[in-house]
């Protein structure tokens, strides 16, 4: 069975043509619980979400802060497991007819085997994935699988990577590329700042992808300022913190349906 690379291609074109940012929201698997976090995850794309990244929850999340941190813990420490994220995207897709990919950090790929993840991926339903610790250099083994099965590989730029270096990671990335807004971790921040435009800006003069923008954008005016440069505003902790905040299971549902309709407003910029 391929992935969804052509559907995720297609959502991003078709936001494009509508003459806004698509939205991506990002949860992680098993979160509170398995079962609760796929029922987040639908809620996030019933609510208005384009695409979905699930998280695979990872003991040493070196791009994620302290809100996703909780919520990785809180995951493995429910046993969660790759079969659990596998079910996840399968169940979200199926539901949702939307891309859903995973972000995850390079070892639990590496240790699970290539092309175990990438057939069992492609078979649930997933259109790519998100893989912010693996250099460009060493990722042909992975890009050759993730072509074989259909599946779209995006890579990280950063505010602090150079023209040539962009060139670079865009040259080997495909569905889009992930610009971080800043130098740190994820979270959310008061202002996303001028750091993204300029980076997205420099990405867009070296791919035709589209260039996708996250870390720090958190309520509906962040993701409208982010959709007036970029093709697509992620928006991740925000959408953890809902789930962390509420005061039971049915709450934490609602709270991101309605976060993601207030971004989804947010990100039809105005022509």
């Amino acid at each position: 069975m391929s992935g969804n690379i052509r559907l995720l291609n297609e959502t991003l074109a078709a936001a494009r043509a509508e003459e806004r940012a698509a939205l991506i929201a990002y949860l992680p698997a098993g979160f509170p619980t398995v079962d609760g976090g796929i029922e987040a995850v639908k809620a996030v794309l019933d609510g208005g979400a384009d695409i979905v990244e699930v998280g695979l929850p990872h003991s040493d999340p070196v791009l994620d802060g302290p809100v996703i941190q909780t919520a990785d813990d809180i995951a493995l420490r429910g046993g969660v497991r790759i079969a659990d994220v596998m079910r996840t995207v399968r169940e979200a897709f199926e539901a949702t007819g939307k891309p859903v990919l995973v972000m995850t950090y390079w070892n639990p790929i590496d240790r699970y085997g290539v092309e175990r993840f990438t057939a069992e991926l492609a078979e649930a339903g997933g259109a790519g994935c998100i893989l912010p610790d693996l250099p460009v250099q060493e990722s042909a083994l992975w890009r050759e699988h993730a072509e074989k099965h259909g599946l779209a590989t995006v890579f990280v730029v950063a505010p602090s990577s150079r023209d040539e270096r962009l060139a670079t990671i865009t040259a080997a990335g495909t569905g889009f590329v992930y610009a971080a807004s800043l130098m740190g971790v994820t979270g959310t921040r008061e202002s996303v700042g001028e750091q993204a435009a300029d980076l997205v800006r420099r990405t867009r003069a070296t791919t035709d992808l589209p260039v996708c923008v996250g870390l720090g954008v958190s309520n509906a005016v962040q993701a409208a300022e982010v959709a007036s440069f970029a093709d697509g505003v992620i928006v991740g902790s925000a959408f953890v913190k809902r789930l962390l905040d509420a005061g039971d299971q049915a709450a934490g549902i609602a709270a991101v349906r309605e976060l993601a309709g207030e971004l989804a407003r947010g990100v039809k910029r105005v022509s």
